[in-house]
């Protein structure tokens, strides 16, 4: 599933295609694509029809765009990514894909915005925007109703180191745990995760209470730095799936350290890189440069190659 890097290049490029056009037509294939919208795919496209782009935003993993139909609040037009969500700025007279399920046109005549997803987990819903309750924050429009709750990532004004430790170490969790968590902070999931916990020295499965403070900061630091790191090389594409809005796929996992290197060496010491099952997922790390810690009635399974 994308992350923030991958989510971000994609905010950027609608930023760059998108904002400042007005949508002619909404043109949605199926009830699917708009299930999270309750009154129906005809009702989101009928909102949709006239609007204008006013924003492409984002916090964390989470995707929006600002549309403001004529004598009409501002809402939020939240795209779920899902596995293999893909927006893609084309030509109107291009092929359509096989998995297209909307598609926007312009008053401009110009390049059709298309949402295409293979494994039909993403979607469309319009939702209101209300209130970012965190000081700071540059979402002058507000975030939308399902974002609210979502805590501040490391990249975003809003974000409070500070106050990220001191609720990790209120808490008596694991970090990987923690990490994942989007209540606390948004935007690490679990590709990241890994790298900035190897590159910090720190097991996933490591209490976040028996942290010290300057450790948690550094694990947040590795994070951030990490996730900059990946923006800057178009996001981590394993295959095919994630793209930007020309199509073209990221080259960061050419740089991972961890993840998605189990029985490589350790870049840092030699030893293999190992791969375990944790919260449903895939956990990598080194075993010599990240000591897992002594934890009674805890069942890890490493995971099968």
């Amino acid at each position: 599933m994308p992350e923030l890097p991958e989510v971000e290049v994609v905010r950027r490029g609608l930023a760059d295609h998108v904002v400042g056009r007005r949508i002619e037509t909404a043109t949605l294939t199926g009830a699917r694509v708009a299930r999270r919208h309750v009154a129906g795919p005809a009702d989101l496209a009928d909102r949709l029809t006239g609007a204008e782009v006013r924003v492409a935003d984002r916090r964390g993993k989470y995707l929006w765009l600002v549309v403001q139909a004529p004598g009409d609040d501002p809402h939020a037009l939240v795209i779920h990514l899902g596995m293999s969500g893909q927006l893609l700025v084309e030509p109107p007279d291009a092929p359509r894909e096989k998995h297209l399920h909307a598609s926007f046109d312009f008053a401009d005549d110009g390049p059709q915005l298309r949402f295409v997803d293979q494994r039909t987990f993403g979607g469309l819903a319009l939702t209101e925007l209300v209130p970012d309750p965190y000081a700071g924050s540059h979402h002058s429009h507000g975030v939308p109703v399902p974002v609210g709750h979502i805590a501040p990532d490391p990249l975003e004004p809003a974000y409070d180191q500070g106050a990220v430790v001191r609720s990790l170490k209120r808490r008596h969790t694991a970090i990987k745990r923690a990490l994942l968590d989007q209540g606390v902070v948004s935007g690490i999931g679990n590709i990241y995760a890994d790298e900035a916990l190897w590159r910090a020295g720190v097991h996933g499965l490591r209490e976040t209470s028996a942290l010290t403070k300057p450790t948690l900061a550094r694990v947040l630091d590795h994070a951030r730095d990490v996730m900059t790191e990946a923006l800057g090389q178009g996001g981590t594409s394993f295959d095919a799936l994630y793209v930007n809005v020309n199509g073209a796929s990221g080259y960061f996992d050419r740089s991972l350290n961890a993840y998605g290197r189990q029985g490589q060496p350790c870049d840092r010491c030699g030893t293999l890189i190992r791969r375990e099952t944790f919260m449903n997922r895939s956990s990598h790390y080194c075993p010599r440069c990240q000591p897992r810690p002594r934890m009674r009635h805890v069942h890890v399974v490493e995971a099968k190659e």
